[in-house]
């Protein structure tokens, strides 16, 4: 039994969730997401709370019923909120700067990388902290992570894109040789 399909979720004030035949259409002042309907949960809305029930007890309609929760939870609080992942640079002469619908990084290599900024994510730069903003979580998500692995963390000096707070496991490196 899924402990997370059985919680009810609470509709804040400002957000209209509207049922439709092939996915649900949560929207606020932030925006408008599309939640696809899983097979075999049924969603129905009282007042201002959303409660999930199976509506058959093969295992793949139990699978469903706490995701479809989770991604309505998920909208619900991108519409309202949104989602935010930030990333440091680590490394002399490392810099980044947002130039149109580009970002473009500059992380040692011989020529600067144009990453392409996907339609919905903002992206801010200051200093050595890139930091990814959006609605869809999913998408902010991802965008820090194809940042991240333009030039991933490496374990010797630690240079490279980082998560904020993500911790590398340092290795000692190459040590110097005794004569015997």
């Amino acid at each position: 039994m899924s402990k997370i399909g059985k919680k009810p979720i609470e509709i804040p004030e400002g957000v209209h969730v509207e049922f439709a035949d092939e996915s649900y259409e949560v929207t606020a002042a932030k925006g408008t997401l599309h939640v696809p309907k899983m097979r075999g949960v049924e969603v129905t809305q009282s007042g201002n709370a959303i409660t999930f029930q199976t509506s058959s007890s093969d295992k793949q309609a139990r699978m469903n019923w706490g995701t479809q929760r989770s991604l309505l939870q998920g909208a619900i609080i991108g519409v309202t909120e949104g989602y935010t992942k930030t990333l440091e640079m680590e490394g002399v002469g490392f810099r980044a700067a947002v130039q149109g619908q580009n970002l473009e990084l500059r992380v040692g290599f011989s020529h600067p990388v144009v990453f392409p900024i996907p339609e919905g994510i903002t992206i801010t730069v200051e200093k050595n902290k890139i930091t990814v903003t959006g609605i869809n979580k999913e998408k902010v998500g991802q965008t820090a992570a194809n940042i991240r692995k333009i030039k991933k963390p490496e374990p010797y000096l630690g240079k490279g894109i980082r998560y904020e707070g993500e911790i590398i496991r340092r290795k000692a490196g190459k040590k110097a040789a005794t004569t015997k």
